[in-house]
């Protein structure tokens, strides 16, 4: 099993649309070309930069006829209203009309939780979504991979810690039982990180658009850097996962035309 992970990809209409609309297509270009293409393309959230039916229309517009299944997590400057009305019933979203759902590979079960909060940067999970899950890896036959918008880890910058996962508590209660749970795959953080929550090891995926400042004196808010960006690689062997990072705008990479 081989899931890529990508995140934070904020496609924009209008004058600045055209780099985030280029960072995506390149990176999707990027996983055709590997030597063992990915079974799925997982969209940690922030789709769109401003949640709007033009911005979900150009992504789907840049997504055209791509050959691997992709699937979205709403982020919070995504509107999970205007995403379903776009895109419910498709494979984006495993087939379903909820923006939290599974999608089940013969060796691991997707699992799609919805953290947007409406007029917040910060994620929350609701008490009926937070069952749901519950229920869902009571009865998974297979490993399950997580995926959210907000990280449930405390990353050490505390800017972006401070609009991270409100209840990250509750969801850990959820997991910490049911070791099932193989990954925690995230995004809002806009740089590529790697840590455990709740016996699970999470993994934060980079922007396709702009990365985060490493800034961890205190809640001095962050900057942007021109640093790399990049999709996360997670690949079962066996009873064994390893994670790889994939620069996807390296000078020189190998892409796949779709």
């Amino acid at each position: 099993m081989l899931i890529a992970h990508i995140s934070d990809t904020h496609i924009a209409t209008g004058p600045l649309g055209a780099e985030p609309a280029r960072q995506l297509h390149r990176a999707l270009g990027r996983l055709l070309a590997l030597d063992r293409r990915p079974d799925c393309v997982v969209i940690t959230g922030d789709v769109a930069n401003d949640g709007t039916q033009a911005q979900y229309e150009a992504f789907r517009t840049i997504l055209g006829s791509y050959p691997l299944p992709v699937h979205l997590v709403a982020g919070n400057h995504d509107e999970p209203k205007m995403m379903l009305s776009q895109f419910a019933g498709t494979a984006l979203f495993g087939g379903q009309d909820c923006s939290y759902y599974t999608v089940s590979y013969p060796d691991a079960l997707l699992v799609v939780l919805d953290t947007h909060v409406p007029d917040s940067p910060a994620g929350h999970l609701d008490d009926a979504q937070l069952h749901w899950l519950a229920g869902v890896l009571d009865g998974a036959s297979s490993p399950a991979v997580v995926a959210l918008h907000h990280p449930p880890i405390t990353t050490g910058i505390g800017f972006l810690d401070g609009m991270g996962l409100i209840n990250a508590a509750e969801l850990g209660e959820v997991i910490r039982s049911r070791p099932v749970v193989q990954r925690i795959l995230a995004g809002h953080v806009h740089r590529a990180i790697v840590g455990t929550f709740a016996g699970a090891i999470t993994a934060i995926a980079p922007s396709l658009y702009r990365q985060a400042s490493l800034t961890l004196s205190g809640a001095d808010p962050v900057s942007y850097t021109h640093e790399p960006a990049g999709a996360l690689l997670h690949l079962r062997s066996g009873e064994n996962w390893a994670t790889h990072f994939l620069p996807t705008d390296a000078p020189g990479a190998t892409l796949g035309y779709f």
